[in-house]
């Protein structure tokens, strides 16, 4: 049986005075923020008229069908025929299996008398081929809009799994309201990196179609703005940017070292601030250079920074040429993929599924992993589909990961297990750098939706010093596959290693706690986390004498952790009676510390306490107004 989307009631954000008669658009207001609750699946959008088809590739690379290489030189008609067409293709293809790339040359697409504008759909990535943002000029927009499923429920709740990176946006073209933002209504596993808005605002909620409008994003890094409308977006975080303004929030906007954020006030409105964030390391890109030969960027490690790598200079790093690689493909055999490692070489995984029959295993320091086009991992017989070894300066990038019929023990692993399976801390400090941490970015887990998944974990950190750049690891409340027997997974992310720090982790839906620390000095930067909606009962969900399991579990005998804006929410919709006791559950003890968080109620169940006993609860009294503790520990 098809399980219920995401879909919300309540009061709707009301964006009166944002939209201007044709193209102009001011900055006002929104109302007070909406309520969000999941119900029945409506009926299907109508299909995108049907676009003319792709034309062949024009020019010869080494990436496989699935990625479009534009150049300037090009007739503007004759890419957009071709962005047409995939978009047709992928805007509401949300389970499917057909990935793609589409990457531009340096140089300007697109002229105010006839914009270039691409609209981007599931399992797409946009990028720009340059050595700065600035090198790729798109004159138009780049867009992700509302899924209308019925005409009176148009919403971006469930627009997940598209990237957008490394180009300027010269906003033009379109009419009406459509011309009065770059949209990017999309969700979790959507990010924004690296990308530079000039000519118009860039609005994260699509408030053109019919309502409600909702958005449950989000990430962006590594980018430059004007005005940011932040909607009806419910959560976002924002990192080593620069913003001109951000019009409102919601319930949990985060700004890690943002140049022109708005100052902390949690939760009134419910802005957290940090002005510089502790690591961080931008993700790899693919650059293509004057001679025409193919590089990856490797950015370079940032400690306390705040900012764009780019608007002051050329980004630090290093860049490794494509020789350095092997270009993978699928239906490349596990066994050769290993050789190549082996011997040295970096991976590339090109657009597509490929079916992981055991670990690929990622042994030397400093290996680069980088996925284009959303390219997808599937466990074969229980195979934990991704290892990496006790080594510092890996960098696995753009790599979506599922799980298969069979359970996994885990769907990807950092460091050597330990005793106890993922009970301790790793102690790897002999094989990990602070200054060279072993990086995760944009790297996305799903158990079901696309089919019947089963994982016991979904991403253990066994190493020290590891710093996790945007993770979504999530157990599909919706698609195929889905149910409490069926996709069946204990805990979304489990940390056994000193020092790691994740910024941007979004953790969903998993049947125990969703996330466990047991590791000493770990920081994030931003938490969102759904309960699971689908357990049938409360005897069926509840452990040790305590009503359910926290979204985000600290280890009793933790003495150092920081937390900085973190939200869990509950929707019990099986059996709306169930309870929840808490949404944070961490050892009272002065060297571990929380900030800025939230419980909400999406529409039914009741979550009894934001952190251990302190909290007021949030029930279907008062669906979506959030439970605030603003500092503990």
């Amino acid at each position: 049986m098809k399980s219920p989307l995401r879909h919300v009631t309540g009061t709707a954000v009301l964006l009166a005075g944002l939209i201007g008669s044709g193209g102009g658009m001011a900055v006002a207001s929104p109302a007070a923020p909406q309520a969000w609750a999941p119900t029945q699946a409506a009926a299907p959008q109508a299909p995108l008229p049907a676009a003319i088809p792709a034309p062949p590739q024009a020019t010869q690379h080494p990436f496989g069908p699935n990625v479009y290489v534009f150049d300037p030189s090009m007739p503007v008609a004759r890419i957009q025929a071709t962005v047409d067409s995939i978009a047709a293709q992928q805007v509401d293809d949300e389970m499917g299996t057909k990935r793609y790339s589409l990457l531009f040359k340096p140089g300007t697409y697109g002229t105010p008398e006839q914009p270039l504008i691409v609209q981007v759909g599931y399992s797409t990535e946009v990028a720009g081929l340059g050595a700065a943002p600035t090198d790729v000029t798109i004159n138009g927009h780049v867009d992700v809009y509302n899924r209308c499923l019925s005409a009176d429920n148009c919403i971006a709740l469930n627009n997940f799994w598209r990237s957008l990176s490394n180009l300027t946006i010269n906003v033009t073209g379109l009419e009406g309201c459509r011309s009065s933002a770059n949209f990017w209504a999309a969700s979790q596993a959507s990010p924004m990196r690296r990308i530079n808005i000039t000519g118009g605002n860039l609005s994260l909620m699509d408030y053109c179609t019919a309502g409600p409008q909702y958005a449950s994003g989000g990430f962006i890094a590594d980018s430059k703005t004007g005005a940011v409308i932040n909607g009806s977006q419910q959560q976002y975080l924002v990192r080593n940017s620069s913003i001109g303004s951000w019009s409102n929030g919601v319930w949990n906007q985060v700004f890690s070292g943002v140049n022109g954020a708005p100052p902390q006030s949690f939760p009134n409105p419910p802005y957290t601030t940090l002005a510089a964030t502790p690591i961080s390391r931008e993700k790899p890109y693919l650059t293509l250079d004057q001679a025409g030969q193919y590089n990856v960027f490797l950015p370079a490690v940032r400690q306390d920074s705040a900012g764009t790598t780019w608007e002051n200079g050329p980004t630090e790093g290093r860049s490794i040429p494509l020789a350095d690689f092997y270009v993978a493909k699928p239906g490349d055999s596990v066994q050769a993929i290993n050789s190549q490692l082996a011997r040295g070489k970096h991976l590339l995984l090109t657009p597509g599924v490929y079916d992981v029959d055991q670990s690929i295993e990622v042994k030397r320091a400093g290996t680069v992993v980088l996925g284009l086009g959303m390219a997808t991992l599937t466990a074969v017989n229980g195979a934990v589909p991704l290892t990496v070894a006790d080594v510092p300066g890996v960098d696995v990038a753009a790599v979506t990961i599922d799980a298969g019929e069979v359970e996994s023990p885990a769907l990807m692993r950092v460091g050597k297990a330990r005793q106890g399976a993922g009970s301790g801390p790793a102690n790897s400090a002999a094989h990990s750098d602070p200054a060279n941490p072993t990086t995760l970015h944009d790297v996305f887990f799903r158990i079901g939706g696309p089919h019947v998944g089963k994982a016991s974990v979904s991403l253990e950190v066994n190493s020290d010093n590891v710093l996790l750049d945007h993770i979504w690891a999530w157990r599909a409340d919706h698609g195929n596959g889905v149910g409490w027997t069926t996709n069946t997974g204990a805990n979304g992310v489990i940390v056994n290693g000193n020092n790691v720090t994740a910024t941007g982790l979004f953790v969903e839906h998993y049947q125990q706690y969703n996330v466990i620390w047991n590791g000493e000095g770990g920081k994030t930067v931003f938490f969102q986390n759904e309960l699971p909606y689908d357990a049938p009962n409360q005897a069926a969900w509840q452990h040790d004498g305590v009503l359910g399991w926290a979204g985000y579990k600290v280890a009793d005998s933790v003495k150092t952790h920081e937390l900085w804006g973190g939200g869990s929410y509950v929707y019990n919709n099986v059996d709306p009676s169930i309870h929840a006791t808490r949404g944070f559950e961490v050892p009272v003890t002065p060297g571990v510390r929380l900030h800025s968080l939230l419980t909400v109620n999406l529409g039914a169940g009741t979550l009894d306490h934001v952190v251990n006993d302190t909290g007021a609860p949030v029930s279907t009294d008062a669906v979506g107004v959030p439970s605030y503790v603003a500092d503990f520990g």
